[in-house]
């Protein structure tokens, strides 16, 4: 038998499930409540008990996205040797998650429109560029790269990533995400401090 709290968490998962769908399939601007409800199968009641509207229920879509994106540049970043090969490996599969067209469309491009860019900043330092400024700090200790500031480069890093996404969106090459991966890890090699400092 299934318990309340059981039934409420079920009735959240399927709101975030199929919203998420419909902001990946036609953007946040072009999805209504109504086709939310409908196609969750649950009442506007229903929903506006676990969210507070359309932007509150589109936050946690983003949240969830933000995490799973964050899972697979840890997943890469841990499964690589040395910190400086979890940096690139890291770096590589967070252009590449960014590269699926959901995840553009959600944290990328409707993420900064629908909850303005200070909430959606906050989101992204809370996840992945929390995870790349704890790597270059390790880095910069360890003298793989200069001693320096991290903030300023992790920033740099981060939105050259994000703008790569951006440009992977609009992009019809079929080598487009190699070439990419490629002028990134030639990015990251020229960060490097020179060998016998």
């Amino acid at each position: 038998m299934t318990t309340r709290a059981e039934q409420r968490e079920r009735t959240r998962r399927t709101l975030i499930a199929e919203s998420r769908r419909l902001f990946a399939a036609r953007g946040y601007a072009a999805v209504g409540l109504a086709a939310i409800v409908r196609e969750s199968g649950v009442t506007k009641g229903a929903l506006y008990h676990h969210f507070e509207g359309k932007a509150d229920l589109f936050r946690a879509v983003l949240a969830q996205v933000q995490e799973e994106v964050a899972a697979r540049v840890a997943a890469a970043a841990e499964a690589a040797g040395d910190p400086w090969a979890q940096l690139k490996a890291g770096c590589a599969a967070f252009v590449t998650a960014g590269a699926d067209p959901e995840v553009q469309r959600i944290m990328l491009i409707d993420g900064p429109a629908v909850l303005g860019w200070n909430e959606w900043r906050a989101i992204d330092e809370a996840t992945s560029a929390r995870h790349l400024a704890e790597a270059l700090a390790t880095l910069a200790e360890d003298g793989t790269i200069p001693a320096q500031p991290v903030a300023p480069l992790a920033h740099l890093l981060s939105g050259a990533m994000n703008e790569a996404v951006l440009w992977l969106a609009q992009s019809a090459g079929p080598d487009d995400l190699a070439d990419t991966l490629a002028a990134l890890s030639r990015l990251l090699d020229s960060l490097r401090a020179p060998a016998g400092r």
